[in-house]
């Protein structure tokens, strides 16, 4: 059972959620990045294309590991807080 089921409150699911998923995101966006980092750096024979590939796909994996594990789960929290202070009573 995850924390959302066990009635904790969310900051501590959040946290719990985000310490879970730090180690498969990051042992992705490294197999990734060892990819793309030497194509981004190479200077052979049709790099500039590569290149011009591989710079965004690397961007797009250092914003979408910050907002993986530190914006979207604080922005779940904020939510899920709010919604909790503004239910009716029951």
């Amino acid at each position: 059972m995850g924390p959302a089921c066990s009635g904790q409150w969310p900051d501590v699911a959040v946290a719990e959620s985000a310490v879970e998923r730090v180690r498969p995101k990051l042992m992705t966006v490294v197999a990734i990045m060892a990819g793309l980092l030497p194509i981004m750096w190479s200077r052979g024979a049709g790099s500039e294309v590569m290149s011009r590939i591989a710079a965004p796909m690397v961007g797009g994996m250092i914003s979408s590991t910050i907002l993986t594990l530190a914006v979207i789960p604080a922005i779940y929290a904020l939510v899920k807080e709010w919604r909790l202070r503004h239910q009716p009573a029951s």
